[in-house]
C-alpha cells in the first residue's frame, strides 16, 4: 500500500499536504542496473527451487538500531540446479551458514563474515551488492527437498517516512516506550532478513516469526501465537505461526507496549478469529473504532469476495507506528481512530468519511495481494486496482448502488495519467500511482459493460477462488474476466492498463442522424458504452465511424455517456 498524501512533521503536529492525486510507488526509476534484475526478475539462483517455509527468529537493539536473527529456509529443488541466490540488503550481512543435507546432517558450518567471497571444503559463497550467492557441493535433483539455516546482523536501513519510504520503525510511543516495526512492499523484506525475494515465491507452508524483546514489552507478528516464553534475563520471546502461503512483505513484527482484546465473527467458514492489539492508552477508543467497522467489513467483503482467506490464521488489527499496510493476518492500523483517510474523504463526496478508511482498504488487500498475489511488481494494479474497488463495494453494501458510483466516480480526481498503471517486469519495478483509482474506475467501467451485478460478484468470488492463495500475471487476472463474463475484454485493459490515454467518445451531429467513434485510444478499441438517456440507449463504438437515427431523447440529450464509464465525450462541427 503506497498512499494518496505526503506528511510533514512541523512543531510536532502532522501537516497533511496533498501534492498530487496520490502518492508515487516506492520503486520509480528510469535506468535500471545488474542489482535490480537480481532483484526483480527469476533467474538461474533463484529458478531451480521452490521455498516452502521461513521460519524467521530476530532480536531488535533499540538503543543502537540493529537486530540480529537467525532464519531457516527449507525449501524443495523444482529443477536441477547447483547455485542458490539469497537475498540480503546491505549494509545488513549474513554472519553465518548451515547447509542441512536432506538427512539433517550439518555439513559445513561458516564461522566468519560473508561480506566478501569465502573459500569453503564443501562450499563457497560471494556477495555481489545485495545478494548472495551460494555454490552447493553438488546439484540437487528434481523434487528433491533440503533447508539452509542464516545467522545475520547489522543495522537495517531505516524507515524514514514509513510506509511510503521502507525499512526498519524505531519510535517511541506518547508515553516514551519504545515502538518498533517494519514497512518494506516494494523495497522488499531482504531490507531486514535473508529470503529468496521474489513475489512469485511464497512459502507454501507459512512462516513462523520469533522475537525477543524487553519483558516490558508485547511483540506481535503474523498469524496465531504458538508461545510466549520468559528467558529470566528481562526478556520474552514470543512465536507467532502463519500456516498458509504469505508474501515476503508481509512477515512483519510489531513491538510495543500493547494491550488485547479479542472476539470472533460468524463468516463463510464459519468461526473467524479475530484479535486486536493497540496502545496501552488507546484501548477504549480501539475498541469503539474496531468494533463498529471491522465486523461490517468482513461480511461485506465476504459477500463480494467469498470467504476470508485466512482461517487459520485468523484475522488481527495491530497499532503501527505509520499509516497502514496489508500484513496478512496482522494488518498494520495507524489511522488515528478517525473515519476517512485521516479525517480526509479521498473521493471528495462524503461518502469516504462514513468508515475507517485503514480498517476497510487494508482489510481487502487480504483478498486481493496476500490472496491473489501478482508474480512481478509491475502487475500491482491487480493489488491495488481491486483493494481500491473494495472501498466502492463496501459503500454500496452499506449505502446503496448509486453512494457507491458517487464514490469510485469521485476517486477520478486522483487520477494523474502520467505513465501506464503496469510498470516494467524483471526489475521489481511498479508502474503509476494510477493503479489505485485508475484501476478501481477501469473495475467500474467493466462491471458496467458485463451489465450484470450478479455475474460480476461471481467474477470476483471465482477469482479468489480459482487463485487461492496463490502467485499470479495479471494476463491470468484480465484473461478470467473475459472467460467468465463471455465478452472479450482485452482491449479495455488493454487501454487503462497499458496506455495514458482515456477514450473519447466523438460524435457530429447533421438533422436526425448522429455518427460516432473511438478517439484518443488503442486500435481495435470497440468498448460499448451506454448513454444517460431515459431509454438507456447502448453505442457499439469502434474506432471507425458509425451513424444512427436519433429519437428526440437521444438528441436533447447529446450522447451524454452513463456517468459510470471512466471516459470522455468530445462534440465534433
Amino acid at each position: 500500500m503506497k498512499y494518496f498524501l505526503s506528511q510533514l512533521l512541523v512543531a510536532g503536529c502532522l501537516l497533511l499536504v496533498i501534492e498530487s492525486s496520490v502518492a508515487q510507488p516506492l520503486n520509480q526509476k528510469k535506468e535500471f542496473t545488474h542489482q535490480d534484475t537480481l532483484r526483480g526478475s527469476v533467474g538461474k539462483g533463484r529458478d531451480w527451487w521452490d521455498v516452502l517455509k521461513y521460519d524467521l527468529q530476530v532480536t531488535p537493539d533499540y538503543n543502537t538500531k540493529s537486530i540480529k536473527g537467525k532464519i531457516s529456509i527449507r525449501f524443495k529443488a523444482i529443477g536441477n540446479g547447483e547455485k542458490m541466490q539469497i537475498d540480503l540488503q546491505q549494509p545488513m550481512n549474513i554472519d553465518s551458514l548451515f547447509i542441512n543435507a536432506s538427512n539433517g546432517e550439518v555439513i559445513k558450518p561458516v564461522n566468519e563474515s560473508l561480506a566478501k567471497d569465502l573459500k569453503l571444503k564443501y562450499a563457497s559463497i560471494n556477495r555481489i551488492g545485495n545478494a548472495y550467492f551460494l555454490d552447493y557441493p553438488k546439484e540437487y535433483n528434481k523434487n528433491s527437498i533440503d533447508s539452509i539455516t542464516i545467522f545475520f546482523s547489522g543495522k537495517p536501513r531505516e524507515a524514514v517516512n514509513p510506509p511510503w519510504d521502507g525499512g526498519w520503525i524505531w519510535k517511541k510511543d506518547k508515553n516514551g516506550n519504545p515502538w518498533m516495526s517494519v514497512a518494506c512492499q516494494g523495497l522488499g523484506a531482504s531490507v531486514w532478513y535473508p529470503c529468496k525475494d521474489h513475489q512469485s515465491d511464497e512459502p507454501d507452508l507459512g512462516a513462523s516469526l520469533t522475537i525477543t524483546v524487553p519483558d516490558s514489552l508485547s511483540a506481535i507478528g503474523n498469524g496465531r501465537l504458538k508461545n510466549k516464553i520468559s528467558n529470566n534475563n528481562g526478556t520474552t520471546t514470543w512465536a507467532w505461526e502463519v500456516k498458509d502461503p504469505i508474501n515476503n512483505y508481509n512477515i512483519i513484527p510489531y513491538i510495543g507496549k500493547y494491550a488485547t482484546w479479542s472476539d470472533t465473527f460468524d463468516g463463510e467458514k464459519g468461526t473467524l478469529d479475530c484479535s486486536y492489539w493497540v496502545l496501552d492508552y488507546n484501548l477504549e477508543k480501539a475498541k469503539a473504532q474496531f468494533g463498529r467497522d471491522v465486523h461490517p467489513m468482513l461480511k461485506a467483503f465476504e459477500y463480494w469476495f467469498g470467504p476470508y482467506p485466512f482461517y487459520e490464521d485468523g484475522y488481527k488489527l495491530v497499532e503501527s507506528p505509520h499509516l497502514g499496510m496489508e500484513h496478512q493476518s496482522a494488518t498494520a492500523y495507524g489511522n488515528q481512530y478517525k473515519n476517512g483517510y485521516l479525517g480526509m474523504d479521498l473521493s471528495h463526496t462524503g461518502w469516504g468519511l462514513k468508515w475507517d478508511f485503514i480498517i476497510v482498504h487494508e482489510s481487502g488487500h487480504e483478498w486481493f495481494g496476500n490472496n491473489i498475489t501478482t508474480k512481478d511488481l509491475a502487475d500491482m494494479w491487480v493489488h491495488e486496482g481491486f483493494t481500491a474497488y473494495s472501498e466502492t463495494l463496501f459503500t454500496q453494501y452499506y449505502y446503496g448502488t448509486e453512494a457507491g458510483n458517487d464514490y469510485v466516480i469521485g476517486t477520478r480526481k486522483e487520477i494523474d495519467n502520467d505513465k501506464p498503471v503496469i510498470g516494467k517486469y524483471g526489475v521489481n519495478q511498479e508502474g503509476s500511482g494510477d493503479m489505485y483509482y485508475k484501476g478501481s474506475n477501469m473495475l467500474h467501467t467493466i462491471r458496467h459493460v458485463i451489465n450484470d451485478d450478479t455475474l460480476f460478484r461471481e467474477i470476483l468470488r471465482g477469482l479468489n477462488k480459482t487463485f487461492y492463495h496463490q502467485t499470479v500475471t495479471s494476463k491470468q487476472v484480465e484473461d478470467y474476466f473475459s472467460k467468465m463474463a463471455k465478452k472479450d475484454l482485452s482491449k479495455i485493459f488493454d487501454q487503462y492498463l497499458r496506455t495514458t490515454k482515456i477514450p473519447v467518445l466523438e460524435y457530429k451531429v447533421k438533422g436526425d442522424r448522429i455518427s460516432y467513434r473511438w478517439a484518443n485510444c488503442i486500435a481495435g478499441f470497440n468498448m460499448p458504452v451506454m448513454l444517460a438517456d431515459s431509454g438507456k440507449t447502448w453505442l457499439y463504438p469502434t474506432t471507425k465511424w458509425k451513424s444512427v437515427t436519433g429519437t428526440k431523447d437521444f438528441l436533447v440529450n447529446q450522447m451524454k455517456v452513463d456517468r459510470n464509464f471512466f471516459v470522455q465525450v468530445k462534440k465534433l462541427e
